[in-house]
């Protein structure tokens, strides 16, 4: 068994299928990433896993605990976000408290930890990201990328067995891109399971253990990177690499 699984996963907006009856499973400490076109369903995908999104069917299992992704009860849609954590294209931070606070506030509320116990696991957290420097600042007096390093620590403070990356740089100007995605590839390299959703394919070619390519709400390929951008397995997949400019140069061997 998976260390975690997905299955029938489906989604509709509307008449429009989103997610067309998707099966993931997902290793420990693989960090697994999503690429395909706009509007194909990559977000929606991972919004689902915790409930942002309520699917039309679909489950999710951690070892031997599945969850009904389309149930309405609040006790299990709360049991199956202990699980998971987001970080999200906007930073989703509380304007109202410093960086450390923003990281303890979960560990707090949610974990019921004492305030000592959770200011420890903050500080380790915010070191990190490399932000040990900035816990007294507030989000207004953080630049875009530092306001999501934090963001990130919040996220890996709750201990999540599986990380989702909801397109974490799309909102940053492109020279605050680099910090963060050298945040996330040092988690990565922690060990920690991540799904993630990116339009940064230099990255993923560097990060990710496997790469999935979604179409039309169907997953139409997946691989290693290696295999995904030296080696695209149909012809659609040739296609979005060659747009998004990645078949170019002589690296690759197509």
């Amino acid at each position: 068994m998976a260390f975690v699984e997905i299955r029938d996963l489906s989604k509709k907006f509307g008449d429009n299928q989103v997610l067309d009856h998707i099966d993931l499973d997902i290793e420990k400490g693989q960090v697994v990433a999503i690429i395909g076109p706009s509007g194909t369903g990559k977000s929606t995908l991972i919004r689902c896993l915790n409930r942002l999104e309520k699917p039309e069917s679909g489950s999710i299992s951690f070892h031997d605990q599945k969850y009904d992704l389309t149930t309405k009860n609040h006790k299990e849609i709360l049991s199956l976000r202990q699980h998971t954590e987001m970080v999200f294209q906007q930073f989703n931070l509380l304007k109202n408290k410093n960086a450390l606070e923003n990281i303890m506030e979960g560990l707090v509320t949610v974990k019921k930890l004492g305030k000592e116990e959770a200011r420890e696991i903050a500080l380790r957290e915010i070191d990190k990201v490399g932000m040990l420097d900035r816990i007294n600042h507030y989000p207004a007096h953080l630049s875009g990328g530092q306001q999501q390093r934090v963001a990130i620590a919040r996220a890996l403070s709750m201990d999540p067995e599986l990380l989702l990356m909801d397109e974490p740089t799309s909102a940053l100007d492109p020279e605050l891109v680099g910090e963060v995605l050298l945040t996330i590839k040092t988690i990565a390299q922690e060990g920690n399971t991540i799904l993630l959703v990116t339009h940064e394919m230099d990255f993923v070619r560097k990060v990710a253990d496997r790469v999935i390519f979604l179409e039309n709400g169907k997953i139409v390929a997946d691989g290693t990177a290696k295999e995904i951008f030296d080696k695209p397995s149909n012809e659609r997949l040739r296609q979005f690499l060659v747009k998004v400019k990645m078949l170019e140069g002589s690296e690759y061997n197509i």
